[in-house]
């Protein structure tokens, strides 16, 4: 009971920052923080992808922003060129899913077998490749400026989804029902979709295969199972989904540029998520990605707050001060660390069973 306990906990989080989500426009009802809840569902469904490499698997790839850009690049292309619609849109998520897949296959393919550094590094250099593509073929990705671009017109703020008799813009709960509504919408229906799609993978058969080949290589293949064909398979799964996430998210940015698409900061950020949410649980990423994006956006005001009020004393305020706040995240990530060495979500679910 003690075990189910820890997952229970776990599990009920995680719901309530879906459904905090869910009514994200109504409960968070300035820009920024409907831009803030817009990023953590995209970063949700990008680290969870992420875990089936790293945490299911036992891969580590630097190469996650590239399979992002070329989503996102996908969808920022073609609605450059053919103007605002659904069918730009839908091409373009086409077009980044295949490539991901025929980049992703062929990486599998040949690098997978050789000891995991070396995989990294590959996938790195693979990442640094694109990112030099994105930056100098002006032409097509608009180069270090990136592109700017209209989206479909459902998503206009002056979109009227339901009106009354006068031809007035309904309003719930005090949010008028408009195209920034629609578009937030349809990032949290496309992120819900693809994280409950990676909820089936590695609930399936295919995801005890995968977790027996990371706790052990030689004896899943010594059973029968063809490790590389599943580590290849696993790798195009990830970066398809990845490429997905970056056509929502450049749907909803309207804008696409390597800082915001094919950045190693990005990875950092992905890499960060996964460890202080907990890695193989699934339920990490989504605990990993709340808190990071939380911070990166709310620490500094909180510190500038703290900051004033501890003002009389000193030494405390130059401490405090909102341009330190990375030194500050950096102190939280190694106790974070410290005290949940598997994670968030995986410490509680281990110490649920220990109980």
């Amino acid at each position: 009971m003690k075990q189910s306990y820890g997952t229970l906990g776990v599990k009920l989080a995680v719901l309530a920052i879906w459904a905090a989500l869910l009514f994200g426009p109504f409960l968070f009802q300035d820009v920024r923080s409907i831009q803030v809840a817009a990023r953590i569902c995209i970063f949700i469904v990008l680290v969870a992808s992420y875990d089936l490499l790293i945490g299911y698997t036992g891969i580590v790839s630097f190469a996650h922003t590239m399979f992002f850009g070329f989503g996102a690049y996908g969808a920022a292309i073609l609605l450059k060129q053919m103007g605002p619609g659904w069918t730009p849109v839908l091409l373009g998520a086409g077009a980044g899913a295949a490539l991901s897949l025929v980049i992703a296959a062929g990486i599998g393919l040949l690098s997978l077998r050789v000891k995991a550094i070396f995989f990294a590094m590959i996938t790195l250099a693979a990442a640094s490749v694109a990112l030099v593509l994105a930056s100098q073929l002006s032409h097509l990705t608009g180069g270090e400026d990136g592109i700017t671009y209209r989206a479909p017109d459902l998503f206009k703020p002056a979109t009227k989804l339901l009106t009354d008799g006068d031809g007035k813009v309904l309003k719930l709960w005090g949010v008028s029902l408009n195209g920034k509504v629609a578009a937030y919408y349809f990032v949290f229906l496309s992120c819900a979709a693809l994280f409950w799609l990676m909820l089936r993978l590695v609930g399936s058969p295919l995801g005890t295969v995968l977790k027996a080949i990371r706790e052990n290589e030689a004896r899943a293949e010594a059973i029968g199972y063809r490790v590389v064909a599943y580590r290849t398979f696993v790798f195009c799964i990830s970066a398809v989904i990845a490429s997905l996430a970056g056509t929502v998210y450049a749907v909803w940015l309207k804008y696409t540029g390597p800082e915001t698409a094919l950045s190693f900061d990005i990875m950092i950020d992905i890499l960060l998520m996964v460890v202080i949410g907990g890695m193989g649980t699934m339920f990490g990423p989504v605990i990993g990605a709340v808190l990071l994006v939380l911070a990166q956006y709310y620490l500094r005001d909180l510190m500038g707050a703290a900051s004033e009020a501890v003002s009389a004393i000193p030494l405390l305020p130059e401490l405090l001060n909102p341009d330190r706040w990375l030194f500050w995240l950096g102190i939280l990530f190694i106790l974070l660390v410290y005290f949940f060495p598997k994670g968030i979500a995986g410490t509680a679910m281990l110490k649920g069973s220990r109980t």
